[in-house]
């Protein structure tokens, strides 16, 4: 198992950035306040969005716990081994009662590490039996080599065609073990040549392995295109490892990463890097137009990020064991500040760039 870092979750920390009133606090005063730097809502409304609206629901996006196995440093989620937060299996009968009725053709796992909720291979198997077109359960990958009993998650996986997106900060050890803990490159380079010995991420497999990179710091990532062609060449040549996609996804200024950014005194310069690289043509094509997301006790959020922030969906259906689709259609979407970096450059989402 990789050795993680020392470092405790906010939350463990009792660390003020821990409260969503207070980062929502932050994002919202200073440069923002003061008018240094144009509000989200402001910037939209000048390309003629008075607000965001969602379209057709595509993705249903379900964060089954906040417990795992890593504690990285620019974690949006605060997620580690001492966040207790675990979907219910009751929640998840739900959720799963929801898919069954839903219009969208993605299911998504999230976490923390979703493979470390004690419910999370009956979810699977339930929900693989549902006809989802696209099923994706996202892995860190070093939780697959974490323990004993994790060591067959190649196996179930492939068993139930499920889709692993899987997060790779980097084809190196030093960027990667630098924001993900040490030992955490070894134990992902293992994962991943278990994945493609059970057919994952190779040519032309039906088991589809996507990586996931975010940057190591307070900047914006570059092409996606050209990222994925690095990422393939160096994995192949270093590992023989074969992978089908790269998602190249901004860092937002949330939870951890706030906190890092405010350490490091680069929270208002990356901010402006945001506001600066703003691409209109990104709005139509944020995730939160196609998805909803649902918390790990059954709350509705517009995205994942707006998960983490406290911000429900503005709707009178709250909460999943409520759910009516073609009442959530008819919401505004909730957005603040950080909504920049979802359309900063070519834009961000859980599936890589929109724009």
């Amino acid at each position: 198992m990789p050795e993680v870092k020392t470092k405790q979750s906010l939350h463990k920390r009792n660390d003020e950035l821990a409260n969503t009133n207070r980062q929502l606090e932050i994002l919202n005063n200073g440069i923002f306040e003061s008018g240094e730097l144009p509000k989200f809502a402001d910037k939209i409304a000048q390309n003629g969005h008075s607000s965001l609206q969602p379209k057709k629901l595509e993705i249903l996006q379900i964060n089954v716990g906040y417990m795992c196995n890593q504690v990285c440093e620019h974690c949006h989620v605060d997620a580690g081994p001492d966040r207790k937060e675990i979907m219910t299996r009751e929640t998840m009968q739900q959720c799963l009662d929801v898919i069954k009725n839903t219009g969208a053709h993605t299911l998504d796992l999230t976490g923390g590490a979703p493979e470390m909720n004690p419910n999370f291979r009956w979810f699977v198997e339930e929900a693989s039996k549902l006809g989802i077109k696209d099923f994706i359960v996202r892995s860190n990958l070093t939780i697959i080599r974490a323990n004993k009993k994790y060591y067959d998650l190649p196996d179930f996986f492939a068993a139930h065609n499920v889709h692993v997106v899987s997060s790779m900060p980097h084809w190196t050890k030093g960027k990667t073990d630098k924001q993900r803990g040490n030992g955490v490159f070894d134990a992902s380079i293992k994962a991943l040549q278990e994945l493609n010995d059970r057919g994952y991420g190779m040519p032309d497999s039906k088991l589809r392995l996507d990586l996931v990179y975010n940057p190591s710091g307070a900047f914006l990532p570059t092409n996606q295109e050209a990222m994925q062609k690095d990422f393939k060449k160096a994995l192949l040549e270093d590992f023989n490892i074969n992978f089908h996609q790269l998602f190249a996804i901004t860092n937002l200024p949330i939870s951890r990463f706030l906190d890092y950014l405010i350490a490091s005194e680069n929270y208002e310069d990356y901010m402006y890097s945001l506001v600066e690289a703003y691409n209109p043509s990104a709005v139509s094509n944020v995730m939160c137009t196609n998805t909803i997301s649902v918390s790990w006790d059954g709350w509705l959020y517009d995205c994942d990020f707006n998960q983490m922030l406290g911000l429900k969906v503005a709707s009178k259906v709250k909460h999943i064991s409520d759910y009516n689709e073609e009442v959530l259609q008819k919401r505004n979407i909730v957005i603040s500040q950080h909504c920049y970096g979802c359309t900063a450059g070519a834009g961000s989402s859980c599936q890589g760039t929109v724009a």
